[in-house]
């Protein structure tokens, strides 16, 4: 199976640390969290992987090589400008071929369980899967409102006070039908501010996992702080 690991992003926030690594590349339990991704991936089967780079590529590039480590095949793209977490999918659309795949963020870690994404999909003939854990705070996330069958009614990101009472947050990892690819518009483009909305705005059916798996963002210096803490 083929996945997509977005390692691009410039991790401003994290201010200095970011300048000299790349935020995929920040260390968890002695590896980068990007090796921890890869090797999530093997583990579910999904060997063909394609990772886009932007912040000091080479870095990226000469720690992971062409994957064999892991028992993976490894293709890049860099990206002179950002494309977005959706966007940066347009530059492997041909390698994706005609069958579904994931997309995970590279500079998240977690162990969350993929096969329950296929589940759904399959059992739902769902055309998009995303992933959710709980969490307390979601000012700096995603969050989804679902039926009782699990189909998401709305995604709001970043909600504000009051906007929404869903603590199921954005996870990061995606399980997609080709056709999604046709959904995403040339440029710049994010999943959780424009292609998800749009999606169910079309009526797609677009459905949720929700499982109390931990998954640790790095994006500030104290979310950083909070998820070493956590991980030690």
């Amino acid at each position: 199976m083929k996945g997509v690991i977005l390692a691009a992003g410039k991790g401003e926030r994290l201010g200095e640390l970011s300048r000299t690594t790349p935020k995929p590349m920040i260390r968890v339990h002695g590896e980068p969290i990007l090796a921890h991704t890869i090797a999530l991936c093997r583990a579910y089967g999904v060997t063909e992987l394609y990772i886009n780079t932007h912040h000091l590529p080479e870095v990226i590039r000469t720690y992971c090589g062409d994957g064999s480590r892991w028992g993976v095949k490894i293709e890049y793209s860099y990206e002179p400008v950002l494309l977005g977490t959706a966007g940066a999918l347009r530059n492997f659309g041909s390698a994706l071929g005609r069958d579904p795949f994931f997309v995970l963020y590279g500079d998240n870690y977690s162990r969350y369980d993929l096969q329950s994404l296929e589940r759904i999909a399959k059992d739902r003939r769902a055309f998009a899967v995303i992933a959710f854990h709980w969490r307390d705070d979601t000012a700096s996330s995603g969050v989804a409102e679902f039926d009782e069958d699990g189909r998401v009614l709305r995604f709001v990101e970043k909600p504000k006070p009051g906007e929404s009472e869903s603590r199921w947050v954005n996870a990061g990892i995606y399980y997609f039908l080709p056709g999604v690819l046709q959904e995403i518009p040339e440029g710049y483009s994010d999943f959780g501010r424009d292609i998800f909305p749009a999606l169910l705005r079309k009526g797609l059916p677009v459905y949720g996992v929700r499982e109390r798996s931990d998954v640790s963002a790095f994006d500030t210096p104290e979310m950083l702080k909070e998820s070493m803490n956590r991980l030690r």
